[in-house]
């Protein structure tokens, strides 16, 4: 698919992988809508790169259509969508203090699979409505799961199993989606330098990338970016799901 002119949505768009994501898709010609449970740092991020600032729940239905709603009035009908927005809450099954707390599972997968979910619906309904570009595409929708999603760390239940839930909901909705020229891939990143790694010690930081295979080094967000913006390019990329980790397996702790 074309790039320059498509408008494109991007959650978890004020910080990490989404702000990078948006600034990339700008940069090409997009015009960028940039949704945050963070309203302040969506149209912040939005103001630097020309695009328009939402505040955004993924994970409330009514939250997802306003959004929705908001980028097709500003740009038209949105024909990419990138799903960013996560939470990476840790705890064990069974901690110091007990069972882990079913609202803290149940919060995990509520942003990081139904979110997912819940923008990825309203996506699919308004891409099947527009026209047809080359092809017959109307539009990409670009999932984030996680590395998490096959080698779930101790410590990482309902992160991977949200992202479990990423990877195994790819296939089908790419194959539904087919019939209205709507293509679904998902990237599973390994470790990235992310606002969640800004705040650990530098000799921390360097100790994590020094652990990846190659380059021995956290990932871009940039490099993140530049997977997005293929997949958007490459009609054959459908129903996958990608790893982007430089080779990393992680270990049970």
């Amino acid at each position: 698919m074309r790039i320059d002119g498509l408008a494109a949505l991007v959650t978890g768009g004020g910080s990490g992988l989404g702000a990078a994501t948006a600034a990339h898709l700008a940069a090409l010609g997009c015009k960028v809508a940039v949704a945050d449970i963070n309203q302040a740092a969506a149209e912040a991020r939005a103001a630097t790169i020309g695009g328009i600032g939402i505040g955004c729940d993924v994970a409330d239905a009514a939250s997802g259509e306003v959004a929705f709603a908001a980028a097709r009035k500003a740009h038209g009908p949105v024909r990419i969508l990138v799903n960013c927005a996560g939470v990476g809450t840790a705890g064990r099954i069974v901690g110091r203090d007990g069972p882990l707390k079913l609202e803290a599972f149940e919060r995990v997968i509520r942003v990081n699979l139904i979110g997912t979910f819940n923008m990825l619906r309203l996506a699919a309904a308004e891409m099947s409505d527009a026209e047809p570009l080359d092809e017959g595409e109307r539009g990409v929708i670009v999932n984030t799961a996680s590395i998490a999603a096959y080698e779930g760390q101790v410590g990482q239940p309902a992160y991977a199993a949200s992202k479990g839930g990423v990877v195994g909901l790819t296939l089908p909705a790419a194959r539904e989606l087919a019939r209205a020229g709507v293509r679904v891939v998902t990237i599973a990143p390994g470790l990235f330098h992310t606002p969640m790694v800004d705040g650990l010690p530098p000799e921390v930081q360097a100790s994590l990338g020094a652990g990846i295979p190659f380059p021995a080094r956290l990932g871009r967000p940039s490099e993140y970016a530049e997977l997005v913006e293929h997949i958007v390019r490459n009609r054959f990329l459908n129903g996958e799901v990608i790893r982007l980790d430089g080779a990393l397996r992680m270990p049970p702790r």
